[in-house]
């Protein structure tokens, strides 16, 4: 699995302790990382690349959706790539901060009708894939996004969470 530097904040919202956080972090995004790696048959270069995981709440992740991105209220999960990125293209050392609110995950997991962390290693990926440039306002874009999506939650032996498609 590849490696990398994960720092994790739990700042708000009923989450599991740290030490439950880190390891599934460090599960779900080194499989990611290990996917991409391969996917753009280009190894992470040098040290493990860095990136921070920040778990919230509703009310923060609110604060920072509308200072960010003008959008006053919560979502599931931002990111924010530490540099410019393109897809496709393997980032420098440091990637970025994923940022996840509790009520918004736990709430959606619920209508879903999918365990807790089910949901959460889908964000989780989906947060990360948008580090490396990934995004989901174009349909070409999305449908890319989504079939890397889906493969890597595959390799995790979960389901696809946007439909009963096959992965490559």
């Amino acid at each position: 699995m590849t490696a990398l530097d994960i720092q994790i904040s739990v700042e708000e919202g009923d989450w599991p302790p740290e030490d439950r956080l880190q390891p599934l972090s460090t599960r779900i995004l080194g499989a990611a990382a290990e996917f991409l790696a391969a996917e753009e048959k280009q190894p992470f270069p040098g040290e493990p690349p860095e990136l921070s995981l920040v778990f919230t709440d509703d009310q923060s992740m609110r604060e920072i959706n509308a200072e960010w991105r003008n959008q006053d209220k919560p979502t599931n999960v931002l990111s924010f790539p530490a540099f410019p990125v393109t897809p496709g293209r393997m980032p420098g050392p440091m990637l970025g901060d994923i940022i996840v609110a509790y009520e918004t995950l736990k709430r959606e997991a619920g209508e879903l009708e999918k365990p807790f962390e089910e949901h959460l290693t889908h964000l989780l990926v989906h947060g990360f894939l948008h580090l490396f440039g990934y995004d989901h306002i174009e349909d070409d874009e999305a449908e890319r996004m989504e079939g890397l999506e889906t493969r890597i939650l595959a390799r995790l032996g979960l389901s696809d969470p946007y439909g009963d498609r096959t992965p490559d």
